[in-house]
């Protein structure tokens, strides 16, 4: 998921796809057999960011047609062999140079915040890069666009002609919606949560604790319990005392950092003691 600050999950085998909150998502599994959800990228961003591309295209090709060949003393049959090395490299080159150098993305993609993956969740490579733009020939440019918008209504996660051939998908790396930026002290759990012993919790798993937090909203209720759990038991092995029964992990987690923070913002005052952590 995406993605921001990052928690880096290597994906391994595809499970699912299933539609949610208005988007299409699908499950992946990562080495520990987590159950992860991406954001597949919809026809509609995805079609924007190709008509982007397309106009920037077509815009170095016009320029090339009535600008530069002109003042160029060629033949016909010369200017036509030019003119066709220019075009492939346009149409075809660009899209492929730009998701292998750009780990898949073209500006067109940037600008809609997309990326071409792997269905494993893994990076683009040369030959899928290459191979989407070819299919993009036949499906885009000499359709407009129609071929691939048919296959794509059809395909259960979305695909045009060059991800199904391919094994890739589009992503979207943006969520909708505000983040919560500042982790808030869970009501009723500030006596409590006075009482933790946080010298052992270090910064990296106080991170991941924090972004998990700051993800909650697009983990489906039984990801976000499974994770949670899991984060909670490592963060409970290492600050003491340990939680009431009744705290799920979001409150737990929550109450913990929260305190933490509040005891960082204390040491940094004049005048500041031990005692004041009480």
């Amino acid at each position: 998921m995406h993605r921001h600050e990052d928690v880096q999950i290597h994906v391994s085998t595809v499970t699912c796809c299933r539609r949610r909150r208005g988007c299409t998502v699908s499950e992946l599994v990562n080495g520990e057999a987590v159950v992860l959800d991406i954001r597949v990228a919809k026809l509609a961003s995805r079609g924007v960011a190709k008509c982007i591309d397309m106009v920037l295209q077509l815009f170095v090709l016009y320029a090339v047609t009535f600008w530069l060949m002109p003042t160029l003393d060629l033949d016909g049959a010369a200017a036509a062999a030019i003119y066709l090395v220019l075009y492939v490299t346009i149409i075809v080159g660009y899209p492929t140079v730009a998701e292998t150098l750009w780990r898949g993305k073209t500006f067109g993609k940037w600008v809609m915040g997309l990326r071409v993956v792997r269905d494993d969740g893994g990076p683009e490579q040369f030959r899928q890069a290459l191979f989407r733009a070819l299919t993009g020939v036949i499906e885009i440019w000499a359709t407009a666009g129609f071929l691939s918008i048919i296959v794509s209504f059809v395909n259960h996660r979305g695909k045009r002609l060059g991800d199904v051939f391919t094994g890739t998908m589009v992503i979207g790396e943006r969520t909708p919606g505000r983040r919560r930026l500042m982790v808030e002290m869970p009501q009723g759990a500030e006596a409590w949560a006075a009482t933790l012993e946080l010298a052992l919790l270090d910064d990296d798993l106080a991170l991941t604790a924090r972004q998990y937090l700051t993800r909650y909203e697009d983990f489906t209720p039984a990801i976000a319990d499974q994770l949670g759990r899991r984060i909670a038991a490592q963060v409970s092995s290492r600050v003491t005392p340990p939680p009431p029964p009744e705290y799920p992990p979001y409150v737990y987690l929550s109450a913990v950092l929260a305190e933490r923070r509040r005891r960082e913002a204390l040491r940094m005052q004049p005048g500041w003691s031990p005692t004041a952590l009480r």
